[in-house]
Formats: structure tokens, C-alpha cells, sequence
């Protein structure tokens, strides 16, 4: 079966957003170019990652000699985007990410892929090469993608507080850790 790819070349609108509360949120990678609109399930992880490995890809570019492309060093204040999700229906939850870069267009490039159903009475090699039903390619200029970045870290800070000690989240019916031994 053919893999259907949402592919989107020059979007309107590339954000990470959520829907639900701290503790409990979903969260979404939305894509939309005129009326065609996909939105992904995916980790906070998975988003905390995305938006710092983006960066680091931006940031290298502007420390290359005679880097044709103009890289901005900050986000352009013209493509912040603090607008919630608009109507999330997931597409699929994503599994496996990549990310790059064209030089041709001069875009980051954002490849997901949905979780693998993987048998696991299937040998190891079978499962690695399994097809899929459908993926997501999404192609961003220098600025929408330092926009993205910043919006995605944002998202991602405004869930629960981390704790001190321990380092994970604080939940809102409260935590405990035990301190370590001094």
C-alpha cells in the first residue's frame, strides 16, 4: 500500500499547541496551507526536542563562512504566533521525527511518522522495514522556523513546575520526592 504523505511546502501556519490541562495535555503539531489543515499527536518530549534541535540547526547556519542564507538570530516579531490551535483532529500519533535542512530552498524540513505497529512475534528486520500508511513532511523558511522554535519552548514551559529536587513534574495534587541523603 502506498504511504499518503501530507506534505506542505510553504505553510501558512506551523505550530505546537495543546489541548487539556497541566498533567493531562495533548499535545498537537498543526500544519495548515489554505484550506488543507493536519494535526499530529505528539510527546512533550517530542516537542521540547523538536523546537531545540531546530534552533541548534538555525544557529550553526549563521556561524558558516559566507552563509548565503539570512538567518535570523531571534524571532521576527512579525511571524509570532500566539493563536490557540485551531480545531485539532489527530491525524495519527507520532512515532518517529527527522529533521533537516535544504539548502535549495533554504527551510527546515520536519519529517513525522506515526507510531509503528510492530508484531511482536515479527523478527527485528521485518518490523524495521514495515510500511506506513501515511507521514507528514513539513518544509519551514529560516524565520517561521525560529518562530516555531520559540513558540514550541513556550508551550512546553507552561505545564506543570519541575521540581527541585527530583526534577520531574509537580503535579497539581501534589508531589513528593525524598531528598537526597546528605
Amino acid at each position: 500500500m502506498p504511504t499518503r504523505v501530507h506534505e506542505f511546502d510553504w505553510p501558512d501556519r506551523v505550530v505546537i499547541g495543546t489541548v487539556g490541562l497541566p498533567g493531562a495535555r495533548t499535545f498537537y503539531l498543526q500544519v495548515r496551507a489554505g484550506k488543507q489543515m493536519v494535526s499530529i499527536a505528539l510527546e512533550k518530549q517530542q516537542s521540547s526536542l523538536l523546537a531545540e534541535k531546530i534552533d541548534e540547526i538555525l544557529d550553526q547556519l549563521i556561524t558558516v563562512e559566507g552563509n548565503p542564507f539570512s538567518v535570523p538570530k531571534g524571532t521576527p516579531v512579525e511571524l509570532v504566533d500566539n493563536d490557540p490551535l485551531e480545531e485539532p483532529h489527530e491525524q495519527f500519533r507520532t512515532g518517529a521525527m527527522s529533521l533537516g535542512w535544504d539548502p535549495s530552498t533554504a527551510q527546515v524540513v520536519i519529517e513525522a511518522y506515526p507510531i509503528a505497529d510492530v508484531d511482536p512475534d515479527e523478527e527485528p528486520l521485518e518490523a524495521e522495514v514495515a510500511e506506513f500508511a501515511e507521514m507528514m513532511v513539513v518544509r519551514m523558511p529560516v524565520g517561521a522556523a525560529r518562530a516555531f522554535a520559540k513558540r514550541t519552548r513556550e508551550v512546553v514551559a507552561a505545564g506543570r513546575p519541575m521540581c527541585e529536587l527530583c526534577g520531574y513534574p509537580i503535579d497539581p495534587e501534589g508531589h513528593t520526592c525524598t531528598p537526597p541523603e546528605a
